[in-house]
């Protein structure tokens, strides 16, 4: 996984005036503790250093009953050994595996095979000989089968899952690998003591499925083309360090080899308490969790750590200029090296890339993107420790090369250059950051994931807290001087062009005997946790009466909940009119951002709203247009003018829904590419028939005839429909009301909307194949069938059910096709709840596989639909996950007027929670059985398949069902 930008937290009082304030490192004591503190830190984090080295950041917040824990270590890829790349993204694997106390069934006896295995890897790793290698792997297969007898799998998962844990996962990056866990409050102690465990003494089990998952991963990567771009960007942009030179996942060869004393080795290395972090952020006394962390962790000992050293690279003279091909649209990607975060220019990098693009008045937003000069086009800055780069991204447009893209985006780079953009553009930037800071302080796992991310790439946090303050201290000149400095001749570019994979790679699948999991067992440390005692947080419904305060504009109705938080606002027009009325509107929710009036250009518009740090968008759906318009409460009325000015003083004009025409066009034939949706085109085709809601769209002659005139009259018309205003704000609801009476005009009486087209579920008579041929490594298969009618009665028992059966990694599902048989990375299956009560449930199940893995992977996924395991334990933790879930979710904010609206879908009065957590406890495994039975076992499936024709027969196909093959014309509807 990559890492993401650093996040930088400002509070609601910061106000959008160009107020200093000082930024301070202090010392403070508190609860026998000392710890350090930035003046005026909104998330108000405290820094402590424990005496073994460890930092621990704790920044306390009490909206939510909940903590975002992560344990993080300052490692990762950059400091794989060149001989065992992808080391560390192996280990992040294991790490889940469990300890000596958990996981196993029998320490001793599992060990004994445990060191054999070890041993073989290791003979493995040596050997060249294709012959002999094989024979060891039919050892490693056969002790590995000996040693799972003894081995308990998913032990920390069910550990999370009892104690209503959240997100459990992981990733690794270039400098860090980090452990995510969100948990209920209550289960603090819980936490702490699992997590001290398993940093312990963790052990390497279960290794050469998790080794086969990790292949499947692999895999994943070869047939994208997004990772095949970012390894070549990175490997020509640094050919001295390990951001180019090793890929987070590693190469084939190491990936082939792996040696379990190496991964040892690292980790006692790099997993130790002076290069590791915990970061915490949610519903804590600071005082308490300090002394429960150091000592849950005060075993662990300092050592030293090695540093990471590096050749400085070369400068380029001259673009370097490499092309790849590949199944996916053409794009381009072109990068200039920048310095490491700790640089005094970084701070200077971060602006470039919101000069160059916000998503609304940046140059490339406004002359290429809003001026449609091309598809697609933005520009990021991606800072690394030892490097950085200014990342810009771009697609053509109908009938456009990518060399003329790259003439295009590197046109803009002379304008940043030559300081050909408005004065004015750096505050706008400044103002909008700092809106966005004060959305971003609102919930406690963005708190935790800035603090995360800063500790990892080793920055200051005061510099963070700072950030916004410093970055409204830079001129105009200082930006010209910087992209004059580093942008220059001196990029390398990578042109992603459409075509066959002229290389194609792919770990070959090894002999694999399923090995056991034991999933109905349990060992005395988790039992010993469990049985921890802890207070849950008691549950807090809706009472959509109370929740929402509701008033009237004229006809409209008016649904509000107001803002005690901040100065924000969001407020939503809801018109009763959508895709299934008319095909045209959603054309018309897009065409809007590229027009002006009579006195405005669309470029101006989209600066004015940037400068107000406001912004609309519109957006149709199926039933419903929505129109977004948000930011500081201050400029209500002007945003809420500027769009009603637009929509009312709009014109058409036939160059913009031309160049508009052009690049949906190239959409399309982009989509058509796209392995995601030609699966999601199956599914839809699977649950409706030929003619589906996927394909439900405007045919190419359609589009073509289109004039502008009808788009501007469709979003002129809009008002005119039912509609229901959404207000989420500080305003109260008298002034709301009174603002709006002006601003916005209610008609006296609306308009009907054309009859909504429908699409009926089609009922799964026989088992039936729909095929679509894709140039990939894997195979990707999903299986569909469509029920019976939304019963709110069944909430609970579907909930529990998807829990049990595969909608984790605890889950029976994932247990069996990704533990025991390693015949997919990613898989899962849970039976769909509708969002109408006119509409059926379905089952999906999912699995993404090796294609020469398909037909084992397909059998074992039906096994588990014919015949499910019966596990009461799991079934116990499945029940508790729906609980605890509810226990502590705090629906606030504008989520409250979207249950409600989603109630009223289903034709719910109230909250459906209320129910489901009265009913969870008696629901036993006859329910679970007799459901799984009525539903999906021995019934006729549609699997939808996205393969190569290469790597799949058909033959093998047609013994599943009748195969259909479905081409792209038919799947897409142009």
């Amino acid at each position: 996984m990559f890492k993401k930008k650093i996040l930088m937290l400002f509070a609601a009082a910061v106000m959008f005036s160009a107020q200093a304030q000082d930024y301070q490192w202090k010392e403070a004591k508190s609860g026998g503790y000392t710890y350090k503190y930035v003046t005026n830190d909104p998330t108000q984090a405290r820094f402590y250093t424990l005496k073994n080295g460890l930092t621990v950041i704790l920044s306390p917040t009490k909206k939510d009953p909940r903590i975002q824990a992560y344990v993080a270590t300052k490692a990762g890829s950059k400091t794989d050994p060149a001989t065992n790349t992808g080391l560390a993204h192996y280990l992040e694997h294991m790490l889940f595996k469990g300890t000596d106390k958990y996981g196993s069934l029998d320490w001793a006896r599992e060990k004994v095979e445990l060191d054999k295995i070890d041993a073989l890897y290791e003979q493995y790793n040596k050997t060249k000989d294709e012959t002999k290698r094989k024979a060891i792997y039919r050892q490693i297969d056969s002790i590995s089968g000996v040693a799972s007898k003894f081995a308990i799998a998913n032990e920390y998962d069910k550990m999370m899952s009892a104690m209503g844990a959240q997100g459990t996962n992981a990733w690794t990056s270039f400098e860090e690998t980090v452990y995510t866990d969100d948990v209920p409050a209550s289960s603090l102690d819980k936490y702490l003591a699992v997590q001290a465990e398993r940093f312990r003494n963790p052990q390497l089990r279960i290794f050469h499925t998790e080794l086969e998952a990790v292949y499947e991963e692999k895999n994943r990567s070869l047939d994208s083309d997004g990772s095949k771009v970012f390894e070549t960007l990175f490997s020509n942009l640094f050919q001295n360090h390990n951001y180019g030179k090793q890929t987070t996942i590693g190469t084939v060869e190491h990936l082939k080899n792996p040696s379990l004393v190496e991964i040892r080795k690292y980790f006692n290395t790099y997993y130790v308490p002076n290069n590791m972090g915990i970061v915490m952020s949610g519903d804590f006394n600071p005082d308490e969790t300090i002394a429960k962390i150091d000592k849950a962790f005060s075993y662990m000992q300092y050592k030293p750590i090695p540093k990471y050293t590096f050749q400085p690279e070369v400068p380029f003279t001259a673009p370097v200029i490499k092309e790849i091909t590949g199944p996916d649209a053409e794009s381009i990607s072109i990068g200039f090296r920048l310095p490491g975060n700790k640089d005094k220019d970084v701070l200077l990098a971060d602006l470039v890339g919101s000069i160059l693009t916000n998503g609304k008045a940046g140059l490339l937003d406004l002359n290429l993107v809003k001026k449609q000069k091309l598809l697609r086009a933005s520009a990021f800055t991606y800072t690394l420790q030892d490097h950085g780069v200014l990342w810009l991204s771009a697609a053509p447009t109908t009938g456009q090369s990518l060399e003329e893209v790259k003439t295009l985006v590197l046109q803009e780079i002379e304008n940043l250059k030559k300081g050909n953009f408005d004065a004015d553009l750096l505050p706008s930037i400044v103002n909008n950051i700092k809106k966005q800071k004060i959305q971003e302080t609102e919930k406690y796992g963005d708190r935790a994931s800035s603090l995360v991310n800063a500790f990892t790439s080793e920055l200051d946090w005061k510099d963070q807290v700072a950030y916004v303050n410093d970055l409204s201290k830079i001129k105009k000149e200082d930006v010209v001087a910087f992209a004059n400095k580093y942008l220059g001749n001196n990029y390398v570019a990578v042109l992603k062009r459409k075509g066959e994979n002229k290389n194609p790679q792919k770990i070959e699948k090894p002999s694999i005997t399923p090995v056991e999991t034991n999933a109905d067992k349990q060992s005395s440390f988790v039992k010993m946790i469990n049985d921890m005692p802890n207070t849950p947080s008691q549950p807090v419904f809706l009472n959509f009466d109370k929740d929402i305060q509701k008033s009237k504009i004229g006809k409209a109705e008016v649904l509000y909940v107001p803002n005690t938080d901040n100065q924000l606002y969001r407020l939503r027009y809801r018109y009763k009119i959508g895709s299934l009325n008319d095909l045209k509107q959603p054309l018309a929710a897009q065409y809007i951002q590229f027009l002006g009036t009579d006195k405005k250009s669309a470029e101006d518009i989209s600066k004015e709203f940037y400068k107000i740090a406001s912004s609309f968008s519109v957006s149709t759906g199926e039933e419903y247009t929505t129109v977004n318009i948000e930011g500081l409460q201050e400029n209500f009325d002007q945003a809420v003018k500027l769009y009603e000015d637009l929509v009312l003083n709009a014109k058409p004009s036939e160059e913009a829904l031309a160049a508009l025409k052009a690049r949906i066009a190239k959409s399309r034939k982009d989509a058509k590419a796209n392995k995601g949706a030609i699966l999601n085109g199956l599914t839809s085709y699977a649950l409706y028939g030929p003619k589906n809601k996927f394909n439900n769209t405007l045919s190419d002659a359609e589009l073509n005839a289109v004039t502008a005139q009808e788009l501007v009259d469709r979003m002129k018309n809009l008002n005119n429909y039912e509609q229901t205003v959404i207000y989420y704000g500080p305003e109260s609801l008298k002034n709301l009301t009174a603002k709006l009476g002006s601003l916005h005009k209610v008609p006296a009486n609306f308009a009907v909307a054309a009859p909504a087209k429908t699409f009926k579920q089609q009922a799964q008579s026989k088992n039936q194949v729909l095929f679509t041929d894709y140039d990939m490594v894997q195979a990707e298969t999903r299986w569909i069938r469509n029920t019976t009618a939304y019963d709110p009665a069944q909430t609970t028992l579907v909930n529990v059910f998807n829990n049990y059966f595969g909608g984790g990694m605890g889950s029976i599902v994932f247990q069996t096709i990704r533990e025991s048989k390693a015949l997919a990375y990613s898989t899962y299956g849970y039976y769909v709840q509708p969002q109408k009560k006119s509409d059926q449930y379905y089952m999906m199940s999912y699995v993404g596989s090796q294609a020469d893995k398909f037909g084992d992977a397909v059998g074992a996924m039906n096994e588990l639909l014919t015949k499910m395991p019966e596990l009461s334990d799991n079934l116990e933790l499945a029940k508790s996950q729906v609980k605890k879930d509810i226990q502590t979710e705090r629906v606030m904010q504008d989520d409250i007027i979207f249950r409600y609206l989603a109630a009223q879908q289903l034709g719910l009065k109230d909250d459906i929670r209320k129910e489901m957590y009265t009913s969870v406890d008696k629901i036993t495994m006859a329910d679970v059985k007799k459901f799984h039975t009525t539903h999906f076992s021995g019934k006729p499936y549609t699997y939808a398949l996205v393969a190569s024709e290469k790597n799949v027969k058909m033959d093998d196909l047609k013994k599943i069902g009748e195969v259909k093959k479905i081409s792209l014309e038919e799947l897409f509807g142009y």
